[in-house]
């Protein structure tokens, strides 16, 4: 009686796989002629049977699972992308002889694009949700680029202790975001074309368009990361945890201007502006032509009352570009700034003789600064011409200075915008 009960319990066994096995096949049959309403009926009740089912099937049932929710999803359905990148990412814990790697890799590979696709169109209306899809592709591909990119809009959605959080966790996996770029010289208008892979690149030098194939290496991302953290800390008020984070960067990496430039950054934040023109300089001798230095450096001297070195700063700037709109009206509004002191002055004089010629040459003075900031201001001008105050400006400038075509001109440009 007892050999009669176990060879019943090993039929029920054998009856319950082969119910699991054709619940699954008849998902499969249904998925492959494109019906995909019928594949999900099918695979939902394939699943309820898939408790006692070995792991071989059920390796085989969540990478269907997969492939059948994944189409499903379309471009726009996260749910359902969540629940496939879930069902592929159990298939390949379950494959451990690796027998299904090669298809289990193909959906995750499916799926990964799907989210990230699907986070691209969400970054500027919803940046969380972009976020949110992105971190469920690092989660199913284990690509630290999309785990970078999540942290990128947790930050831009104002969450900062989602932001922290991944961030953290790419500086302690030692992610840099440094990749080797195959590039090649378009011939037709002399441009270095970056590709996808060494193959697209040596593919597209057989089209004779295409010349001087080299490798390059994109810029770390490590110094935008401790960027990120810093303006997170600094915001929240935790100066003491941004300094340290910020000293132990630099100590490992002190020659990384990036991180330079980061700590300028943070003190400037915190007001420490002597420190920041420690910083700006110490990056201007590493880059003496770059024009947004001398222009920061501007900014910096102008907040700390240092009118004329802020000047000399922006000019700097105007000489390394000639049409930097912002270096230029900013000088120009320095220039135009020593105007009330010339008036006080001149509203302290008396009625003497004396007092006239000295009201005399204030005015002149008076006037050589609107000649001086003229040029700057019709520079700025040329690139901002739908700026109203700039306009305006400008228009008192000529009415000053009794140019009075000019004048009636940016008079009714000014009339035109209000």
């Amino acid at each position: 009686m007892k050999k009669q009960f176990i060879l019943a319990g090993a039929l029920l066994i054998a009856a319950a796989s082969f119910g699991q096995k054709k619940e699954l096949k008849k998902a499969q049959k249904a998925f492959a002629k494109k019906d995909v309403a019928e594949a999900l009926i099918q695979i939902d009740a394939a699943e309820k049977l898939m408790g006692s089912a070995d792991d071989d099937l059920k390796v085989d049932f969540y990478a269907s699972k997969g492939e059948i929710y994944l189409a499903d999803a379309g471009k726009s359905n996260y749910n359902r992308m969540k629940e496939a990148a879930e069902a592929f990412m159990m298939a390949r814990e379950l494959d451990v002889d690796n027998k299904n790697k090669v298809n289990i890799d193909n959906g995750i590979d499916n799926t990964r694009v799907a989210l990230v696709n699907s986070a691209v169109g969400d970054q500027k209306t919803n940046p969380e949700l972009a976020a949110e899809k992105l971190y469920k592709a690092f989660e199913v591909k284990r690509d630290t680029s999309d785990l970078y990119y999540a942290a990128g809009n947790m930050l831009n959605a104002k969450n900062y202790d989602k932001s922290v959080e991944y961030y953290e966790m790419l500086l302690d996996m030692g992610y840099t975001g440094i990749k080797k770029e195959y590039t090649a010289l378009r011939i037709e208008d002399n441009v270095t074309v970056p590709f996808a892979s060494e193959a697209d690149r040596n593919s597209e030098m057989i089209s004779g368009k295409y010349t001087k194939p080299s490798e390059r290496y994109t810029e770390s991302a490590k110094g935008d990361m401790l960027r990120s953290l810093v303006l997170i800390y600094s915001s929240q008020g935790k100066n003491d945890k941004a300094i340290k984070l910020m000293a132990d960067a630099r100590a490992a990496n002190p020659n990384d201007m990036s991180l330079v430039r980061t700590e300028a950054d943070m003190v400037y934040r915190m007001g420490d502006l002597k420190r920041y023109n420690e910083l700006m300089q110490e990056i201007l001798s590493s880059d003496p032509e770059n024009p947004e230095l001398h222009f920061n450096l501007g900014v910096a001297a102008t907040s700390n009352g240092e009118t004329a070195k802020a000047m000399t700063y922006y000019k700097d700037a105007i000489r390394l570009k000639p049409d930097y709109s912002s270096a230029q009206i900013n000088l120009a509004s320095l220039i135009l700034g020593q105007e009330k002191g010339i008036v006080d002055e001149m509203n302290a004089l008396g009625m003497s003789k004396e007092d006239e010629k000295k009201y005399d040459a204030l005015s002149v003075k008076r006037q050589s600064l609107y000649t001086e900031a003229l040029p700057y201001l019709e520079s700025a001008y040329n690139s901002r011409k739908d700026n109203k105050e700039l306009v305006r400006t400008l228009m008192n400038i000529y009415s000053q200075l009794s140019m009075t075509a000019k004048y009636n001109d940016f008079k009714a440009k000014l009339d035109a915008m209000e």
